[in-house]
């Protein structure tokens, strides 16, 4: 049986995770999400169960805690908040200091942004994990002799023996925590004191510390090493990475993430709104909300000419249902407010984020003006002159599952306009006409392309002949429905040109450019 003694483990969580750029602007690095789970489960589920994990929090100090709480409940956790965290007084050696009162007692030392998929040992005797490969110019090293760790060398050291992977057995705990305390009163390094400057100090006393070599190591600590770590644990996500929130699938349970609180509130209450059509809510806290797998297939992967119809049919008789949550005038103004401020406030975001001039401009060879007078060329009386209806608010293929009873629709909007049961059946219609144009797998994939050259545009998108035939299937349909089809493509247009600012490079380019050129397009009906 194991020794739970030997399985005490700190994780420091409480840095900002600088090298992640805007990456980590609304998370804790934790949290980013490498394959179908944050990095910090590989952490957690590297260990028993049994074991005892001490975690520092600082940066966004709740979301770490909330998620290992809903995801971890019969997991041993001591949670110690550091001060500062960040700045002047801060370093990694001051932040495990604050948690040595819990580490009386050999422990393992496992960085935040370290993920080994090798089976880690006890704490039977010091030894520190090491890597063996390329990389010393980003990562501190060290050689061996005899079997045993000579120093840990600085950064950028030629041809080192290892790599040092941030995993670190302390069975010597006592020294470390003295030496590392004197440390930190010294001032010593000052926000440059770590873990290997005390275990130098305590290999030139002459205690030993072992090799323990890892052959599946990556690092997610930097933009470059969290990419290479997400192709080489990979899935079969069919998401669009946003910096406000994620989403993580852990043992057959959906956790979603917000960084505003109020997405998570309203999506809940949503759910009485939306009752058997999405899945039910099994937990919440102020920035996640949980509900089991839904066992069927993603609609991305399954859609074709047929079934798209059996989709608008099931929606029309389940989810766009007439509501009356606010007067049809004030349903109107919401409409307005919705389509067209949000839509200039979002193409003022992305114009002053990017650097970029909103002019005339020459796309895919089209003349088309700038967007503020693409917006007063279309007749907003007329597109928000529509009724209240029940909603999803994100009615796209990679929000549908095909179950074997109908549909379930995942990630609904938390709001139409500030209403949470009156939305626009049209806004539905758009996004799906956006999705069957625009789906996360091709973007994923790369599949699309944006040419800047002074003044002239060039953007295109690799499409799926099947939804290509979905997508004609689908207008047919509009049409002879009574619908007005070409409202729907007016709303995908501005769906493009409000989505811009919150993705990726180069990707948010191409939204931008192609919601111009599409708007322009269908307003002159070309």
């Amino acid at each position: 049986m194991t020794d739970v003694s030997q399985y005490t483990v700190l994780i420091t969580a409480s840095g900002k995770g600088s090298g992640l750029g805007e990456l980590t602007k609304f998370t804790n690095k934790t949290l980013l999400r490498v394959g179908h789970k944050p990095a910090i489960s590989y952490i957690i589920e590297a260990y028993p169960k049994k074991t005892e994990f001490v975690i520092t929090l600082g940066y966004y100090a709740n979301y770490v805690k909330e998620f290992l709480q809903l995801a971890y409940p019969k997991h041993s956790f001591k949670f110690v908040v550091v001060d500062p965290y960040e700045g002047e007084k801060s370093s990694l050696g001051y932040s495990m200091l604050q948690a040595s009162k819990y580490l009386k007692k050999p422990f393992v030392y496992h960085a935040s942004d370290t993920i080994v998929l090798d089976k880690i040992p006890k704490v039977t005797a010091n030894w520190i994990g090491g890597y063996e490969g390329i990389g010393s110019s980003n990562y501190t090293s060290f050689n061996i002799l005899n079997g045993k760790i000579q120093k840990i060398l600085e950064k950028g050291i030629v041809d080192p023996d290892y790599l040092h992977v941030g995993v670190v057995g302390v069975y010597d705990y006592s020294k470390f925590w003295r030496k590392l305390k004197n440390m930190v009163e010294a001032n010593s390094y000052e926000n440059g004191l770590s873990d290997y400057h005390v275990i130098n100090e305590m290999i030139e006393e002459g205690i030993d510390f072992k090799i323990h070599e890892f052959h599946q190591w990556y690092d997610v600590g930097n933009i470059e090493s969290l990419k290479i770590a997400r192709e080489k644990i990979n899935d079969t996500f069919h998401i669009l990475d946003k910096p406000e929130e994620a989403l993580f699938i852990i043992d057959n349970i959906v956790y979603k993430h917000f960084s505003d609180p109020n997405n998570i509130s309203k999506r809940v209450k949503r759910t009485k709104f939306l009752e058997g059509l999405v899945p039910k809510i099994r937990q919440s806290t102020s920035n996640f909300y949980t509900y089991k797998y839904v066992d069927g297939d993603l609609f991305a992967d399954v859609a074709t000419p047929s079934n798209i119809i059996e989709l608008i049919e099931w929606g029309k008789d389940k989810l766009w249902r007439k509501s009356n949550e606010v007067s049809q005038k004030e349903f109107k103004k919401v409409c307005y407010d919705f389509y067209y401020n949000k839509t200039k406030d979002r193409v003022q975001e992305f114009i002053k984020s990017r650097g970029v001039e909103d002019t005339e401009a020459k796309i895919n060879g089209d003349l088309i003006p700038g967007s503020n007078t693409l917006l007063d060329l279309i007749d907003f009386d007329w597109l928000t002159n529509t009724y209240q209806t029940n909603f999803h608010g994100d009615f796209i293929l990679d929000n549908i599952i095909k179950t074997e009873k109908g549909f379930c629709l995942l990630d609904w909007r938390q709001d139409f306009g500030g209403l949470l049961r009156s939305g626009d059946m049209y806004y539905d219609f758009a996004k799906l006409n956006h999705n069957l144009t625009i789906n996360h797998g091709i973007i994923n994939d790369n599949q699309f392309s944006i040419t800047i050259r002074d003044n002239q545009i060039t953007c295109d998108i690799h499409r799926l002949e099947r939804l290509v035939r979905c997508q004609e299937v689908y207008w047919r349909y509009i049409e002879k429905e009574g619908y007005d089809i070409k409202k729907v493509k007016i709303l995908t247009g501005l769906i493009w040109l409000n989505m811009s600012p919150l993705h990726h490079h180069p990707f948010d380019l191409f939204l931008f450019y192609f919601g111009k050129y599409n708007l322009w397009r269908t307003i002159y009906d070309k």
